[in-house]
């Protein structure tokens, strides 16, 4: 089935009912999701695309940027959501691996993009703006307002997320109809979505969590959505007291511990805050059931797998992990030699279900190589079963997650890979090498930071190699410092000792 269909099921029969409310007062009906959905879905379909075609979008987050989304669903094609931070060299890089026939970009952008997108081979550039403006619109306008869906099989491509590897080469994970509809239905039930209940979205619309996870269940179930456009603690405060439900990553959640204005009362309509993108603190875990009087709800996912894990909506909700493994879907830990680690016992996390990709876009080998013979996906991360968290003792069959075989870093809810920031830190004049490891933050969970190696007789400034990072690569890359030293430590095989690292730096 289309997702489009099985999202359409929930839609209120009151097409006059209230589907997104913006932070600055715009109201947009379910009827008006609908007509305008259509109207872009007519737009695609005039393009004569050939089956499977892509749609990448790098756009700011607004309603119209979710009816795209979904038009591009209605019209049976694939969506491709590009973070706004990412920079000329890494949309060319996107788009000559996706080769999307179609890109839409925000106004400002529209010159380097156009001329990427010329380079790499698309055809069709459109742009839409954050406050209603842009080429789509304009040409969407004038089309009709009804739109048959596209029949679509679970097992064709809804989306590419791409999801940056260890080797500096990002990978584009394949996500199905099957894939986001089966894990958009079990997270419904899991996390007792109901009648009347009003989502604060408050998360960017280029990622798994804010587009799939909180979106999907809003429109699965019906509910209104109060849309924000970014984190803002002051805006997430003024609304919270017509919400219900609200998903962020940790940031958002030590921010608001940090605003005297957050309160029981100010929370006191919210039956369900979950967090996840990163790994949620005890501290703050602690912190806020003391202010607030509910536990925040954890729970763990992936680019290519969409959820895999949760605590309970009813039941114990357990700090420092991330709960139970979601109806359908089959989680276990391996030890290197490949037995089963029993509880308490540390090694690699595995799964399997309906919600897990289809693959890595134009990368079999790579993909081959990420599956186990008898087929679980191999997440990279390194967890148990039950033990003890600093928040207590943790149920036999609760997932804990230690740590990340890839040495993956998670920034304020983003994906950072070390060895794409040290690719383009070694190809600075004077750089010998550099290592890149993430550090304990309070606000953002990990920090980047890069240790240099400067060529003898180089005079390098850190300054002004942030300042160029900054015009390469997604602020969040960025490493917040840079430290310049005379020999990164080794081990006998000459490997550099990250955890080292991460240990000397770490305050």
């Amino acid at each position: 089935m289309n997702l489009y269909q099985l999202l359409e099921t929930g839609f209120p029969k009151d097409k006059s009912a209230c589907a997104i409310e913006t932070h600055d007062g715009l109201y947009y009906s379910w009827g008006d999701l609908e007509k305008a959905t259509s109207k872009m879905a007519n737009l695609l379909a005039s393009l004569k695309l050939p089956q499977g075609s892509r749609v990448a979008v790098q756009i700011e987050k607004s309603p119209e940027a979710l009816f795209l989304y979904l038009a591009t669903l209605k019209a049976g094609l694939v969506y491709l959501p590009l973070n706004t931070a990412y920079q000329s060299a890494e949309i060319e890089y996107f788009l000559g691996n996706a080769e999307p026939a179609v890109v839409v970009c925000s106004p400002k952008n529209l010159t380097w993009v156009s001329q990427v997108a010329k380079k790499t081979g698309t055809k069709h550039v459109f742009t839409l703006g954050e406050d209603r403006t842009g080429s789509l619109l304009e040409k969407a306008a004038g089309l009709s307002d009804k739109f048959k869906t596209v029949k679509r099989s679970d097992d064709d491509l809804a989306a590419i997320l791409y999801t940056s590897g260890t080797t500096g080469r990002s990978k584009g994970a394949m996500l199905t109809h099957g894939n986001l509809g089966s894990n958009a239905k079990v997270l419904q039930k899991f996390w007792a979505w109901r009648k009347g209940d009003v989502l604060l979205h408050a998360l960017p619309i280029f990622h798994v969590h804010g587009l799939f996870v909180a979106s999907h269940g809003a429109l699965l179930n019906g509910s209104k959505m109060i849309w924000l456009p970014r984190l803002d603690t002051k805006e997430l405060i003024k609304h919270m007291p017509r919400s219900t439900v609200m998903m962020g990553v940790p940031t958002f959640y030590v921010r608001l511990l940090l605003d005297p204005a957050f309160t029981k009362q100010t929370a006191k309509n919210m039956r369900l805050f979950i967090s996840g993108s990163a790994p949620l603190l005890t501290e703050t875990f602690n912190s806020f059931k003391e202010r607030i009087g509910q536990t925040i709800l954890e729970r763990y996912g992936m680019s290519e797998t969409v959820m895999l894990v949760s605590n309970p909506y009813k039941g114990d909700r357990v700090g420092g992990s991330v709960g139970l493994p979601l109806p359908q879907t089959k989680v276990r830990v391996r030890k290197d030699d490949g037995s089963l680690c029993g509880v308490n016992e540390i090694g690699n996390v595995e799964v399997k279900g309906p919600n897990i990709f289809k693959g890595y876009w134009r990368m079999p080998e790579k993909t081959k190589e990420e599956f186990t013979s008898d087929g679980w996906f191999k997440t990279g991360d390194v967890g148990r079963w039950g033990g003890e968290t600093s928040a207590g003792k943790v149920p036999n069959d609760y997932l804990c997650i230690v740590g990340r075989s890839k040495d993956l870093i998670i920034s304020g809810g983003y994906n950072v890979y070390p060895k794409e920031i040290e690719s383009f830190i070694d190809d600075m004049p004077g750089v010998d090498e550099s290592a890149v490891v993430g550090i304990p933050h309070p606000d953002f969970g990990e920090a980047v930071l890069a240790i240099v190696v400067g060529k003898p007789g180089s005079q390098l400034n850190t300054d002004a190699m942030i300042a160029e990072l900054k015009g390469k690569i997604a602020n969040f890359k960025v490493p917040k410092r840079i430290i310049l030293v005379s020999e990164l430590p080794r081990n006998a095989m000459g490997k550099v000792q990250k955890n080292v690292l991460r240990q000397t730096y770490a305050s």
